[in-house]
């Protein structure tokens, strides 16, 4: 396998690993899928709407957001927000991703 494919392999294991953190982060406030997916990429995070989609049902399904329909521009739009579960796993998941961080700066800062 050629190098650049195995570093885009990791790459993509790598962004798999975090969007869950990342689309919980922006879930503080209100938002529809398309509207959620637009401020992920302008922040650098790219997420496929067949990754977006099911993650959300998944995330609902699991009690850590919830959804309701809104009328917005004479269209429907379902909006997916944090309920008080899904505040208290973000604050972990944040400690948690902090600590990694931390912990992989420190080896790979110590491999230089």
């Amino acid at each position: 396998m050629k190098e650049e494919k195995i570093i885009e392999n990791f790459t993509q294991e790598l962004k798999r690993g975090i969007i869950t953190l990342n689309v919980l982060n922006e879930l503080i406030e209100p938002e529809y899928g398309y509207s959620l997916a637009t401020k992920l990429q302008e922040k650098g995070i790219e997420i496929e709407q067949n990754t977006l989609y099911p993650l959300l049902r998944r995330l609902e399904k699991q009690n850590i957001i919830e959804s309701s329909w809104a009328l917005e521009d004479s269209r429907q739009r379902k909006y997916y927000s944090l309920n008080e579960k899904g505040k208290k796993v973000l604050e972990k998941l944040k400690l948690e991703w902090k600590k990694i961080v931390e912990s992989t700066n420190y080896l790979l800062e110590g491999e230089e």
